[in-house]
């Protein structure tokens, strides 16, 4: 692709960074936007521009051509999973819901895992066009359902535009983007990096305060006086974070710490696809069975436990074993991340729902950032502890150690699992005791 365009792989890498940072300044204004025009139109739009834009990064035969394209791409994207959600959460009933947060988050886990060897697959065999083209009959399809399926939501009292509250959110979500993206560098420009990340919580900071104080903010903050909402939102994003980062950390620890080669590394990393997929059935059950607070406090452990299992690999280590600590894995992270993303909207009044998911939806895509982030800054905290071990000789040992690192990340986010009351989310759970 790049070689197509003419330009470094590096350079290209532009193309990602614009997506990311076009998502990150739209989805806080998705709320306000689906209120205003109604979550159908909003929801059928988006993906009208996301499937026009992946025509024109497929035709794109120039760099600035393709970025452009992919800005295109982020303005649907960034409308499109929030309204969606958002239009599934007021019209699912609370006891349904459990289901419903389900299918929803079942891309979101699968898409980090299974997207690069089917990319991979897709370049090798047709071309990096198709990557793009294959989006135009899916995004037809989801239209035509959008328009048949979807009810005209939308919010009665019309609240004006708070430009202000979106133009300082916005300056803090670009700086905190590209602060984390220059973070997750071999060799990242420090001062200029920190700089960026005290703007971006400058302004994040600044804006918390002027929602407080608008008469008619772009995101009221109410539903942070929740509590499993609030839980959700802290010790969740530490969750979301650290398992954002094992889709970046796996291929290199096959790949450069143990040499596999690229089709060889992906086949293990679908394991945990296989592990999202196959517990699917079984995640309604355990939180009716045990309650959010003990799913989330024995499967987040469980979690942890696969985190670190990960530390453990080498290149002897049985493929079969492989894949079996990536299954499980894939079991633990699949019942933990639907367990957050429904408790974040298990008590939230109706009334609320809209702000809330601007919240959740704009803190996943942080999260996002910031696990790709820790991946990177854990490689070097393991070349720096392999070194102060003398066990640089192992192979990947920078690699297996950034395990260990997310794994203390994932066990801090499940210190808030602690202050839930043991009927957290019942209303959604069904269960009393």
């Amino acid at each position: 692709m790049a070689r197509d365009f003419g330009v470094t792989a590096v350079e290209l890498n532009i193309g990602i960074s614009a997506y990311l940072i076009t998502l990150a300044v739209l989805i806080p204004a998705s709320g306000w936007i689906a209120d205003r025009f109604g979550a159908r139109a909003i929801f059928t739009l988006a993906l009208a521009i996301f499937t026009l834009a992946s025509v024109f990064c497929g035709l794109s035969t120039e760099v600035h051509i393709f970025v452009a394209m992919r800005i295109l791409q982020g303005v649907g994207g960034a409308l499109m999973v929030p309204v969606g959600r958002l239009a599934v959460l007021r019209t699912t009933p609370k006891h349904q819901l459990i289901k419903a947060i389900a299918t929803l988050t079942w891309p979101a886990l699968v898409a980090p895992i299974i997207g690069p060897p089917l990319g991979g697959f897709i370049t090798r065999y047709a071309s990096w066009h198709w990557i793009f083209f294959i989006n135009v009959p899916l995004g037809l399809a989801a239209i035509i359902l959008s328009l048949r399926i979807i009810p005209d939501i939308r919010e009665t009292e019309r609240r004006s535009f708070d430009l202000s509250g979106f133009i300082t959110t916005s300056v803090a979500m670009v700086s905190l983007v590209t602060a984390m993206e220059r973070l997750g560098d071999r060799q990242p420009q420090i001062w200029p990096t920190l700089a960026l990340a005290a703007l971006g919580f400058g302004c994040l900071l600044y804006s918390i305060r002027h929602f407080r104080r608008a008469a008619a903010p772009m995101v009221r903050l109410d539903a942070l006086q929740v509590p499993t909402f609030r839980v959700t939102m802290y010790g969740g994003s530490l969750f979301r974070a650290s398992i954002s980062a094992v889709p970046f950390l796996l291929p290199l620890l096959f790949q450069v710490g143990f040499g596999m080669d690229p089709f060889h590394s992906g086949l293990l990393v679908l394991a945990v696809f296989v592990g999202n997929l196959t517990i699917k059935p079984a995640t309604t059950p355990l939180i009716r069975w045990l309650g959010f607070r003990r799913l989330l406090l024995i499967n987040g452990a469980l979690n942890v436990c696969s985190l670190l299992a990960c530390a453990l690999l080498t290149p002897q280590t049985p493929v079969w074993a492989i894949m079996l600590i990536l299954y499980l894995g894939g079991v633990f992270r699949s019942i933990q991340f639907t367990g957050v993303s429904t408790l974040a909207f298990a008590d939230v009044p109706a009334a609320q729902m809209s702000d809330a998911n601007t919240l959740f939806s704009t803190a996943s895509q942080l999260a996002v950032g910031l696990g790709i982030t820790l991946g990177a800054i854990g490689i070097r905290l393991g070349e720096q502890v392999g070194d102060w071990l003398h066990l640089t000789e192992l192979p990947g040992i920078s690699f297996r150690l950034s395990f260990v690192f997310i794994a203390l990340i994932c066990l801090v986010g499940m210190i808030d699992s602690l202050h839930l009351a043991k009927t957290a989310g019942s209303s959604v759970s069904e269960k009393k005791k």
